[in-house]
């Protein structure tokens, strides 16, 4: 479907902004990072325990911050007053983040939901079952194995791409490739950091999710670059960049629009529990179409322009 039947944009000519944009934003997001000594990892990285529970109604969370300054877990006394307490979704369900402690008793985590249901007599239904909406502990050493496969994970999917695409087109439209999609998870990264937002294995998905839909937006592109090449000898390769990405504006619109469409959606109305994923969605689209035209095209013509001196 063509929303946009013929443009005649100079998408190149505002290549060098582009890069200044992005520079600017790629920095603050590294600064962010060095700042904070690296993202905010989730307990699914560094380890440690995670309670949900729902009590009958609304919760105050500094009242349930106060209970937790005093919990007596088997003759051991611990102070959680300082730790992640928010609400999960609704006013009446509280999600609490504990890091991981060594020498921590058995069954760690059912205490601390042992201790939120005794706290609050009066706001607890009456069975614990339906008290408790999720529980579990991540040990260290689980948390930096998963931490280690995650980065292997993206990793390995940018080498398999820079391979493909080298075979596919040429190396040149790979570097671009690349360049676009590390551009890609480096500004999700550095908002991620700036606004204080956990990384968590949903959020690594969401990165991968990243890397392929913007790599399907470039290689749109890429293979009507590749086309219009061969069937415009005479024309500057700026211009064929160009008229391509012209070419390609309705599809990039419409596909961009839906995708945007759906995650907005998710991110409104999906819960806490599928919020951040949802968030990741978002600048991802965004960016991964803009990278798509400004980042992967102008590093093509660059590397073209060099080759030919």
């Amino acid at each position: 479907m063509r929303i946009i039947k013929e443009t005649h944009i100079d998408f190149m000519r505002q290549r060098k902004l582009a890069l200044i944009l992005s520079a600017v934003v790629i920095l603050s997001g590294i600064g962010s990072l060095v700042v904070n000594g690296g993202p905010k990892l989730s307990i699914d990285f560094k380890g440690g325990t995670l309670v949900s529970v729902q009590y009958t109604g609304a919760m105050n969370v500094e009242n349930v911050r106060s209970a937790l300054s005093d919990v007596n877990v088997d003759g051991q006394t611990f102070d959680f007053s300082r730790e992640e307490i928010k609400h999960f979704g609704s006013d009446d369900a509280v999600l609490v983040r504990v890091p991981h402690i060594e020498g921590a008793p058995e069954n760690f985590a059912q205490k601390i939901v042992d201790h939120l249901y005794a706290a609050f007599p009066g706001s607890v239904p009456e069975s614990k079952t339906d008290f408790i909406l999720g529980k579990g502990t991540v040990t260290p050493k689980i948390g930096s194995e998963l931490s280690g496969k995650a980065v292997m994970a993206i990793i390995s999917a940018l080498g398999l791409i820079l391979l493909y695409i080298s075979v596919r087109f040429e190396f040149r439209f790979a570097l671009g490739a690349i360049a676009a999609l590390t551009h890609d998870v480096l500004i999700t990264l550095g908002i991620f950091s700036l606004f204080g937002y956990e990384i968590s294995l949903p959020i690594i998905a969401a990165f991968l999710t990243i890397v392929g839909y913007s790599l399907n937006d470039t290689i749109v592109i890429f293979d009507r670059i590749r086309e219009n090449i061969k069937s415009s000898k005479r024309e500057s390769y700026v211009g064929v960049v160009n008229r391509s990405m012209n070419e390609s504006l309705s599809r990039t619109i419409v596909t961009s629009l839906t995708t945007f469409m759906v995650v907005l959606v998710l991110w409104l109305f999906g819960g806490e529990v599928i919020h951040n994923f949802a968030l990741a969605m978002i600048i991802g689209v965004i960016v991964g179409t803009y990278s798509s035209i400004y980042i992967a095209s102008p590093i093509v013509i660059h590397l073209h322009e060099n080759a030919n001196k």
